[in-house]
């Protein structure tokens, strides 16, 4: 049996079993991956493959190599044993409590299954009631502070879910699905280290569970963490790897994985909008447009990961296309909280802030974890010159993701609007930290040092020379470095960072005040230098402006030629008649 051929049957099961089980979310994953899978042309009719081969070009166009369906070395990719159902008596009351949980009538499905004792039983009435406490927990939360409040509302189901799922977990009576529930619950309660430890068992022991693999993800935030963890080999521990390298700002390593991945899963939708992410961390906005835009192609009505590629047209400034996008998804599914982050998204970029804020809130009040809402909510008050609330959106962001460097760098700019630079250089440094290749970033804190309460400009000198180096698309960097240069009176250093600029705005043949700032800087130093030829060449160039720059430069000319004769100024109005 081919390695694909096992792995339709691995997880043809487990869609099976997991929708069983109302784990829908993975169920859908599972599904995803599956029709990713490319099926055997023999098999198949051209119809039915319609899905998957409409885009195979863009796939091909952004492989960094030649990936074959051959597993990466070292990766066992062995079935694990499919488990067996255990509920063969008192199936009809599970039939019941499914059809009550469908209906998200949780606790009649709890009471219907109170007696029962399978596994599969036992598991669905401990989920059933940690989602009705969940969704008390929700209607409380409302109530007290309403839909963007903070409160100290909690789920009250979870003590004694935790105790039934211990005494399960030391009797060796639960099934992965049990281990899973009993992470997540550890994970609520606070208790991390044995959550992990729990997760890891359950996705060991059924690894075909994407909601398990998700949960072990948001506990694993560091390296060490990651490398500490006794995963068993499997397929589905790839695109654990691939995930939470992109979590942890490891994006080559991420996108490395993916494209393996592609090998088997070649028209896996989740795996093209997850490289699309990725390269989007990488600032790779051409490439990012072009996933999408085939993405779209291939399922029109995709809403999930949109918001990723509106915040590409934001930033590229293309009013048509994000008009397009937020229609688009208006008529899909309008009260999604990517939709109104995509419809929030065109009203900024029009400059209707006020209309902007309310559909990021908009957003909050569908799902208040949203992290990309409280983020762009927070840009929005800074725009509206807003800052106290500007504040606490990006808090409530970092709340939510301690490692979103937009919300540390967004509370920095908010603290320099304040006129408090030594908070805004904390929040800078922590922005730096967890995305250290955006010169924007050491751009704002190279910025901050050179403001007047600071003024440490050798600081901001070392911040401006990572910002050059980070692929400065703003041309920012190189010119202050040589103001910086020429106010700390190092000339050499200066001219340097001058010539390099003005290459710069040769080859994307821009013009401008910083043009003519560079031409004369250079024109004067080598004069001053006695190196008459190259100052000569940038005061020729000064001839062509219209303005003061060109009378200087037929003066530093003049001064020249003088001094290359070795002859005092003739000039005949020093004569008397």
């Amino acid at each position: 049996m081919s390695s694909k051929e096992s792995c339709r049957i691995e997880l043809r099961t487990a869609i099976r079993q997991l929708s069983d089980r109302c784990l829908y979310s993975a169920s859908k994953w599972a599904a995803e991956q599956l029709v990713g899978i490319e099926q055997d042309p023999a098999k198949f009719t051209p119809s039915n493959t319609r899905f998957q081969r409409g885009s195979s070009s863009i796939r091909r166009r952004f492989r960094t190599n030649e990936i074959t369906s051959t597993p990466p070395t070292g990766v066992a990719y062995v079935s694990t044993p499919v488990m067996e159902e255990d509920e063969a008596i008192h199936g009809d009351f599970y039939l019941l409590a499914k059809s009550y949980f469908d209906c998200r009538e949780y606790r009649r499905a709890a009471h219907v299954l109170r007696d029962q004792t399978g596994k599969k039983s036992v598991f669905l009435r401990c989920y059933a009631l940690y989602l009705a406490g969940e969704k008390r927990k929700e209607e409380e939360m409302i109530e007290l502070e309403g839909p963007l409040g903070k409160s100290d509302a909690v789920n009250r189901e979870l003590v004694s879910l935790e105790r039934e799922l211990a005494t399960l977990c030391k009797n060796n009576t639960i099934d992965p699905f049990g281990l899973y529930l009993y992470g997540l619950v550890l994970k609520e309660k606070g208790n991390e280290n044995l959550a992990r430890k729990v997760l890891v068992e359950s996705v060991n022991s059924y690894p075909w569970n994407w909601s398990a693999w998700s949960e072990l993800q948001s506990l694993c935030t560091t390296v060490d963490i990651l490398n500490g963890l006794n995963l068993s080999n499997h397929w589905m521990k790839e695109f654990f790897l691939a995930s939470i390298y992109q979590e942890l700002r490891m994006h080559n390593e991420s996108l490395s994985k993916y494209e393996n991945l592609q090998g088997m899963f070649t028209f896996s939708n989740y795996i093209q909008a997850q490289i699309a992410k990725a390269r989007y961390s990488l600032r790779e906005f051409e490439q990012v447009e072009v996933i999408f835009e085939d993405l779209l192609r291939n399922d029109p009505y995709r809403v999930e990961d949109m918001d990723t590629y509106s915040n590409v047209l934001y930033t590229k400034e293309c009013f048509s296309a994000l008009s397009y996008l937020a229609h688009r998804v208006i008529m899909t599914d309008k009260y999604r909280p990517e939709s109104c982050c995509i419809i929030g998204n065109y009203y900024s970029l029009k400059g209707q802030h006020e209309k902007s804020v309310v559909y990021f809130r908009r957003a909050l009040k569908l799902n208040k974890n949203y992290l990309s809402a409280w983020t762009l909510m927070g840009h929005e008050y800074v725009e509206m010159k807003n800052t106290p609330a500007a504040v606490d959106a990006y808090r409530r962001a970092v709340d939510i993701n301690p490692r979103d460097y937009r919300a540390w760098y967004g509370l920095g700019q908010a603290y320099e609007m304040m006129g408090m630079p030594h908070y805004a250089l904390h929040y800078f440094r922590k922005s730096v930290f967890f995305q250290p290749i955006d010169s924007r970033l050491w751009i704002a804190m190279a910025q901050c040092y050179e403001s007047e309460q600071l003024h440490m400009l050798k600081e901001a000198i070392k911040c401006y020379k990572r910002a050059a180096n980070c692929n400065d698309t703003e041309a920012i960097a190189l010119h202050r470095l040589a103001m910086l240069h020429r106010e700390l009176d190092q000339p050499e250093e200066a001219a340097f960072y001058y010539k390099k600029d003005l290459e710069r705005m040769e080859a994307e043949e821009r013009e401008g005040p910083n043009l003519v700032e560079a031409l004369m800087f250079l024109a004067t130093h080598y004069k001053t230098q006695k190196k008459f030829e190259e100052a000569e060449v940038y005061c020729t160039r000064l001839l062509d402006y219209t303005g003061p720059e060109r009378e200087t430069a037929k003066s530093l000319l003049r001064g020249m030629r003088i001094a290359q004769s070795g002859f005092p100024s003739m000039d005949v109005e020093h004569f008397h008649p």
